[in-house]
C-alpha cells in the first residue's frame, strides 16, 4: 500500500472541502478557493474534519494515483490556510528586481531588462538593501504555480559554479568549482 496515500488529511476549522459528483475536489478556505479534477477510480470521503482518499484495486496504476491524490489535496488544503512563500535570491554585480502591479522587472547583466507577467494568482515582492543581492519574494496558495513561476525566473539566469553569480532559490547551496591553474 501507499504509504503517502493511506494518511489522513486534517481540515482546520476556517477550511471546508466538497467533492462533486464528477469527482471535482473543492477547497475554500480563508486564503482563497483551489479545485482539482480527479480521476474517476479514486473516492474521496470527509467525515468531520478527516479527509481519506481510498483506491479500488491494487493495480500499478491506482497505486500511483492514490499517494499522488493525497499530496495534491493535502497542498490544496495548505495553501488555502497557510499559504506558500518562495524566495529568490538576484546574485551579481548590477542584479537588480522590481514590482509594478504583476509584472516583475530585472535587471540581469544582459543589454536590456527582462519583464515577466506574472499570473494574478501570484503576489511578488522585491527587496533590495545596500550590500546585499536583491531578494524577490513569491507567494500564492496554489503550490504548483509558484513552484512554476519561480522555476521559470530561475531559468532565466541559472547560478554557475566558477563564481556563483545567477538567480537562486533562498538558502540553496551552489557547488563551485576551481577556475583554470596558472601555466609553468
Amino acid at each position: 500500500m501507499s504509504r503517502i496515500g493511506k494518511k489522513q488529511i486534517t481540515l482546520a476549522d476556517n477550511v471546508t472541502l466538497t467533492v462533486s459528483a464528477s469527482n471535482e475536489v473543492t477547497v475554500k478556505g480563508p486564503k482563497g478557493e483551489l479545485k482539482q479534477q480527479l480521476d474517476r477510480d479514486m473516492k474521496v470521503e470527509v467525515e468531520g474534519n478527516i479527509v481519506t482518499i481510498t483506491r479500488p484495486t491494487e493495480q500499478i496504476r491506482h497505486r500511483a494515483l492514490h499517494g499522488l491524490y493525497r499530496s495534491l489535496i493535502n497542498n490544496m488544503v495548505v495553501g488555502v490556510s497557510a499559504g506558500y512563500e518562495l524566495k529568490l535570491e538576484l546574485v551579481g554585480v548590477g542584479y537588480r528586481a522590481a514590482v509594478t502591479g504583476q509584472q516583475l522587472d530585472m535587471a540581469l547583466g544582459y543589454s536590456h531588462n527582462i519583464i515577466i507577467e506574472l499570473p494574478k494568482e501570484v503576489t511578488a515582492t522585491a527587496v533590495m538593501e545596500k550590500g546585499k543581492a536583491p531578494l524577490v519574494t513569491l507567494t500564492s496558495t496554489d503550490k504548483q504555480l509558484v513552484g512554476q513561476v519561480a522555476a521559470k525566473i530561475r531559468s532565466l539566469r541559472k547560478p554557475e559554479p566558477y563564481k556563483g553569480k545567477g538567480i537562486r532559490f533562498q538558502g540553496e547551496i551552489i557547488r563551485r568549482k576551481a577556475g583554470k591553474t596558472a601555466g609553468k
